[in-house]
């Protein structure tokens, strides 16, 4: 997962300006973005905030990948192994962008980016942008008048643009949530 997320985002990086879009299908279009924060462009605190939040990450993964050993080692459900797994790369993944891909990329806009350019990259150490490029507006329109708050309001739904890390992420969650029951069992109360 994390190979395919790495092999996808430098092709896209290396081959796409910022805020180029091909459709694939009306309702499925690869649409290159960089995501300087958190979920959905969330942002705080400039240059520190983004530092700060680097090193959360990396704080984050260390416990992450710690649940992932201890896992493996008392042999725990395997959907639980699995679901940690897909998290701990999806993870993985992102950090890497936000750690490197500013020393080792140039700008993607107003052209291409460059893979290790000779002027350097557009940022330091921990100040990379995630790169993002699956986006699925499944449905745009004006909402009925009628409804309260967002009547007659533009509206995308799902207008999130993601990555293979964001999927492998929410995957592992959601494995998580189903399962559970089966992952995590009550001990019995004698």
């Amino acid at each position: 997962m994390l190979l395919i997320d790495q092999i996808l985002k430098i092709y896209i990086k290396t081959n796409f300006i910022l805020g180029e879009e091909i459709y694939v299908f009306e309702w499925f279009r690869i649409h290159f973005i960089e995501n300087n924060g958190m979920a959905w462009g969330v942002e705080f605190g400039g240059k520190s905030g983004k530092l700060f939040l680097t090193l959360f990450r990396l704080i984050a993964i260390s416990a992450i990948g710690y649940w992932l050993y201890d896992s493996i080692k008392k042999q725990q459900h395997q959907i639980l192994i699995i679901a940690v797994s897909l998290i701990f790369a999806g993870a993985v993944g992102n950090i890497i962008d936000s750690v490197f891909y500013g020393m080792i990329f140039s700008h993607s806009y107003p052209e291409v980016a460059v893979f290790l350019p000779e002027a350097g990259g557009y940022s330091s150490l921990f100040h990379g942008k995630v790169v993002d490029m699956f986006y699925f507006p499944i449905w745009s329109g004006y909402l009925p008048e009628w409804l309260p708050f967002w009547g007659g309001n533009y509206f995308t739904f799902f207008n999130a643009i993601f990555n293979v890390a964001d999927s492998a992420i929410s995957i592992g969650v959601m494995l998580l949530i189903i399962f559970n029951k089966q992952v995590f069992p009550e001990e019995s109360k004698l």
